[in-house]
């Protein structure tokens, strides 16, 4: 897409030929075509939101690398995803020069993202999983074509089954005291969030 190239990208994807090849290799994975929701412009999105909560985050730029790795594989199996994920920033991260402590920050951190549970004071998970999941908070439109993008991702799945399975997510995140762990998250998306939730909820 032409427009990628103004996704932000930490200094370990652009200061080396390494970093450029490993850039090019994800971008193509977001924009792979069996994608609807889990595309580049999630990508954005993520990283867009990840900004006014960086200043929480203990490591920002291990959030952001995170980001770009946490749906790098994506095959619409829940949980195995995400390990894949993880496993390829493992793999691809340290010909970029980062430490051995913070590729393992960053595959840690993508491995959360399967169920976005994390234990209390966890700075860094916060802000990705609050980040990830802004799109509850969107306005209703834009969450009406989240709705509808998932569905496509598993469109081979039967209805009975994909509302079943839906409803039961839905009210597992309604269940939560808080769906952001972040102050900043729950200002900017928790009501909306809980109102678009309990209306897609009513609705299947």
């Amino acid at each position: 897409m032409s427009d990628d190239r103004s996704l932000p990208r930490p200094a370990c994807l652009t200061g080396s030929p390494a970093g450029r090849a490993l850039t090019a290799e994800l971008t193509a994975r977001w924009a792979e075509p069996h994608r609807r929701y889990h595309t580049t412009a999630h990508l954005r999105a993520v990283l867009a939101a990840i900004e006014p909560l960086a200043a929480q985050a203990a490591d920002a730029d291990a959030v952001r690398l995170a980001a770009w790795f946490h749906d790098a594989v994506y095959d619409g199996r829940p949980g195995r995803d995400e390990e894949r994920s993880a496993q390829l920033a493992q793999a691809r991260l340290p010909a970029c020069g980062l430490s051995p402590e913070r590729v393992a920050e960053v595959a840690r951190l993508v491995r959360l993202t399967a169920g976005h549970t994390y234990e209390p004071g966890d700075a860094n998970a916060a802000v990705l999983c609050d980040a990830d999941l802004a799109i509850l908070g969107a306005p209703p439109e834009t969450y009406d074509a989240y709705t509808r993008a998932v569905r496509e991702e598993y469109r081979h799945v039967p209805g009975d089954a994909f509302r079943a399975g839906r409803a039961a997510v839905l009210r597992a995140l309604l269940g939560k005291p808080r769906l952001y762990g972040t102050p900043v998250g729950r200002d900017l998306w928790e009501d909306r969030a809980r109102e678009n939730m309990t209306r897609e909820l009513s609705a299947l």
